[in-house]
């Protein structure tokens, strides 16, 4: 694979944070990145599957999905 080197400015703290998640995983920063940037694409190709398509959308966004499971579960669930 054809390389070329870039020059980027980023906060201190993105900076550092980059060097120690690298270092713990046993990787260097250049394979961090890389692997961040094919995840990002990667998921950019990914569809849906048409069954998960067509029930998208069903729930009102203003209605709280987690409160209304957590409600539904109490419900099921109480003597």
């Amino acid at each position: 694979m054809e390389t070329t080197k870039l020059t980027i400015r980023l906060p201190r703290r993105h900076v550092e944070f980059a060097k120690a998640y690298a270092k713990a995983h046993g990787i260097t920063v250049t394979e961090f990145i890389d692997r961040l940037l094919w995840r990002l694409q990667a998921s950019e190709k990914t569809e849906l599957h048409p069954e998960v398509e067509a029930i998208s959308g069903i729930v009102p966004p203003d209605v709280d999905a987690g409160s209304e499971y957590y409600q539904y579960l109490m419900a099921k669930h109480s003597p």
